[in-house]
């Protein structure tokens, strides 16, 4: 059975799961402050549909590579199917063409580096520290 369990994944330790510093974007004021507090610290936001797949996927990855600290950068998860308006605000004040998942890197109040899908993953968020 230790062979099964090796080869399948199966295991009887509980795995203990990386938590991130996510801060809920949920409403349009945020945006406001995103961009003010980009003059100081870099600013990152998710746009993450809760249904998709391949967004579920990507977001997984994104969670066990990430190796930034808080007060390198501000995370921002937007659940895009319960705050659209946000998402299409997000589209027009940065001129960025929506897309899901997507994660967008803010610094002076200006999208310095954006990306959707697999390429979120290949983004180096150090690199805008």
């Amino acid at each position: 059975m230790g062979l099964i369990n090796k080869l399948f994944g199966g295991s009887t330790e509980p795995k203990e799961e990386k938590v991130l510093p996510w801060i809920a974007l949920n409403n349009l004021e945020q945006l406001n402050a995103i961009q003010e507090k980009s003059k100081t610290k870099t600013q990152v936001i998710f746009k993450h549909s809760t249904r998709c797949g391949i967004s579920s996927m990507v977001m997984r990855h994104f969670v066990s590579t990430y190796n930034v600290t808080e007060n390198d950068l501000d995370l921002y998860y937007l659940d895009l199917l319960n705050y659209r308006e946000v998402s299409n605000e997000i589209a027009h004040r940065f001129q960025v063409m929506h897309e899901s998942p997507q994660l967008l890197v803010i610094r002076n109040e200006i999208v310095v580096a954006h990306d959707s899908h697999g390429g979120i993953n290949e983004m180096d968020l150090n690199a805008f520290i």
